[in-house]
């Protein structure tokens, strides 16, 4: 590994310059602040293990804020110090201004979506009342907050058109306000309901009211770190307090279990889905709603689907007839047919059966089910009708993703989005009957994509699995082993990793970057079977997976370790710090954001607990076995050269809460032996991710480039060399 430092690296590495080799590089004279070590020892089944910077955990504390205020002022002047930063981020600028879409919805006459015209902070919510009609905004999140870090997160407008119920959060965090707007008039009501987390909004389709999900109110102190159960359904009615919201759900038995809540189109059921954590099997029941006028919304909540052996999602009805897309039986997804007048599972009917895709998604839509599959983790859309005979395929460009599909039942209109990393998301229009697609709304940037080309190719991990990696380069890119790659990776909670746009990938590859986008078992890119190879005492195959990666583009000449770095966030993170501490020498920097880092004890803060039910828990002695054989924490050791290393995390990130970075960059700085820096920086007005604001995404994005380039000797001019 070297590091070829910059003159604001300089400043802070007293003594040191020049180029640092791997084998013979001093010692790092970083001056990081001092991080006190407390006696705090746990005893985790007869084994005694050492948490010395505990204390960081307590964000509140003045003793935490203080460090946190000199970690970022040394990050903060080694990163200004790069040369090309100001650079970076005016050339990140110019590239994130483009439009950024979604995909509509259509209530009574109205198609609402949102649109970001480019720079703005948060995208702004419009209607229109044709297809080509003119767009009016009904709701500019950008006017609630001076700095654009409230954000709009969960919204749903009732079947009438009439009101826009919609969820804000400040600062990135998870915590959760629903008001609700008269569209008409553009004036909230009164109606404002609070402690709403991981919840969604569904009207009951006469307009009166809708369900959501709350907890209680949070001790004092305790909305940021305290653990999250007990969780609700709630029927809230417009224009009356949220004191006079009725109980649809609670089981005070099941501190555990999360609960969501859907409305049929036809608007006669209500879909209650249960789940234990993240674990993807669930429950399902159903709420009967003729008359919800009446006093009471519900009549008695029904048990479809209570044995917790599958995922279970519905699609819609066709009377009584519920299309329900499942696993059971079909890791990689089907289509099934209940009638609830008949429910026993003898009676249950295959519409789709399994293919050799992977299942993801099925709508309803002008009377056909258009089902999107991954294929090698790229989208594909098939129709199929009610009776599950195929209809056609939906003609894609390319490698790219169908993120979101949406339509009704009994009209011929659906709308989907795609995207593919050297294009951003646009919006189209098919018609179902005449089998026409047209533009609703197309994105450009200003980037030559021509120059460039994505491809696919496959590794083999460790125990010999196939694992798919997406490799966007220029075209022609010279494999003699000296480009800089980044190689990003999740993993985790059967979430699929596919073709993506982002504006700051872009510019690394103007910068002659690679960038690669590693397929891992734990995701859900090839059904149940992948996602559970990755999970509890398998996870250590994950990293394997990325490892064999990594490996893989260093023996095709693609790149070379001390031009390799990694990054990933949330469970990407833990990947990231996993695979630091067990192969630190195979990477030259490496990028963990809002990490889960200490697998000992994620368990015990807001819903880190929910995430037992995909790793396990230190908890169970046969668990904690395992955790702690791979927690990136509990797995740094003194004396090792690490990879350049700029760890990030928000101040308001109440899901995986800042103390797992703080004590994992605490540990990594005191430990580190060679001269690569070790940095954290530490958001402001931030959470998770989502909801960040335009202004704050730009920053961190360049301030991640300026860091690649400082530490993998990027400003050679032969660097992704084209063959001519």
């Amino acid at each position: 590994m070297s590091c070829r430092c910059s003159p604001g690296a300089l400043a802070l590495l007293a003594g040191v310059a020049g180029t640092l080799s791997a084998q013979s590089a001093p010692q790092s004279s970083f001056h990081y602040p001092d991080a006190k070590r407390v006696e705090q020892v746990d005893d985790y089944h007869g084994v005694r293990i050492a948490d010395p910077y505990r204390w960081l955990e307590d964000t509140d504390s003045p003793e935490t804020k203080r460090w946190v205020e000199e970690e970022n002022a040394l990050t903060s002047a080694y990163l200004a110090g790069i040369p090309e930063r100001a650079q970076l981020e005016a050339r990140l600028t110019t590239l994130w201004n483009y439009p950024k879409y979604g995909v509509p919805i259509k209530r009574g006459d109205l198609y609402v979506f949102s649109e970001n015209s480019g720079l703005q902070n948060q995208p702004v919510l419009y209607a229109q009342r044709k297809l080509d009609g003119k767009p009016v905004a009904i709701l500019d999140p950008n006017t609630l907050s001076t700095d654009g870090t409230v954000a709009l997160s969960a919204w749903d407008v009732s079947e009438n058109g009439r009101y826009l119920a919609y969820a804000i959060s400040a600062s990135g965090s998870d915590w959760q306000e629903i008001h609700v707007r008269d569209i008409e008039h553009g004036k909230d009501l009164r109606d404002v309901l609070r402690w709403v987390k991981f919840s969604g909004i569904a009207w009951t389709k006469d307009g009166r009211g809708f369900f959501y999900a709350r907890y209680a109110e949070p001790s004092a102190g305790g909305a940021m770190r305290g653990v999250n159960k007990n969780q609700r359904l709630y029927y809230h009615r417009v224009g009356h307090p949220q004191s006079d919201d009725e109980l649809i759900w609670d089981d005070p038995n099941e501190p555990d279990w999360l609960v969501s809540a859907q409305v049929s189109d036809d608007g006669r059921f209500a879909l209650l889905t249960l789940s234990k954590g993240t674990d993807t099997r669930n429950q399902l029941y159903f709420i009967d709603l003729v008359n919800p006028g009446k006093p009471k919304v519900t009549n008695p909540v029904v048990t479809l689907l209570d044995q917790f052996d599958a995922s279970y999602a519905f699609i819609d009805n066709w009377g009584p007839v519920f299309f329900i897309h499942t696993d059971l039986d079909a890791p990689r997804g089907r289509v099934i047919a209940i009638d609830i007048n008949a429910p026993r599972r003898t009676n249950w009917r295959t519409v789709i059966p399994e293919s050799r895709d992977v299942l993801r998604s099925v709508a309803l839509i002008g009377g056909e089910f258009a089902a999107n599959y991954l294929h090698d983790a790229s989208s594909r859309v098939r129709f199929f009708s009610l009776a599950g005979q195929p209809a056609g395929e939906l003609a894609l460009p390319g490698l790219g993703t169908v993120d979101e599909i949406r339509g009704k039942p009994d009209e011929p209109e659906l709308f989907y989005d795609f995207v593919s990393f050297l294009q951003p998301r646009s919006v189209f229009h098919f018609d179902v009957k005449r089998r026409a697609v047209q533009p609703f709304r197309v994105a450009t940037v200003a980037f030559d994509a021509s120059a460039y080309e994505t491809k696919q190719v496959f590794a083999t991990s460790k125990d010999g699995t196939r694992v798919p990696i997406f490799i966007t380069a220029r075209k022609g890119v010279k494999l003699d082993g000296r480009n800089p790659v980044l190689v990003y990776g999740y993993g985790g909670f059967d979430i699929p990793v596919t073709p993506s746009f982002s504006a700051s990938r872009l510019v690394w590859l103007e910068r002659g970057g690679i960038y690669a986008v590693v397929t891992l078992r734990g995701g859900g890119e090839y059904g149940k079977s992948w996602h559970e190879a990755g999970m509890f005492e398998r996870k250590q195959n994950v990293f394997d997976d990325f490892i064999a990666a990594a490996e893989y583009l260093i023996a095709e000449k693609y790149t070379s370790s001390d031009k390799l770095a990694m990054q990933g966030g949330s469970n990407g993170g833990l990947l990231v710090g996993a695979v630091m501490t067990q192969r630190p020498e195979l990477f030259a920097a490496a990028i963990p954001a809002v990490g889960v880092m200490d697998m000992l004890r994620f368990q015990r803060f807001t819903i880190g607990w929910a995430w037992t039910s995909e790793y396990g828990s230190s908890d169970d002695s046969t668990q904690f076995q395992y955790l702690v054989k791979y927690s990136p924490l509990h797995n740094l050791r003194p004396g090792t050269r690490y990879p350049a290393t700029l760890v990030e995390t928000s101040d308001h990130d109440d899901r995986v809460v800042p103390g797992h970075s703080f004590k994992f960059a605490a540990t990594l700085q005191a430990d580190q032996a060679g001269a690569a820096p070790v940095l954290i920086r530490v958001e402001t007005k931030a959470g998770h991710g989502a909801g960040k604001p335009t202004s704050k995404v730009i920053e961190l994005a360049a301030d991640e480039i300026a860091f690649l380039i400082d530490n993998l000797d990027m400003r050679d001019a032969k660097r992704a060399e084209v063959t001519r």
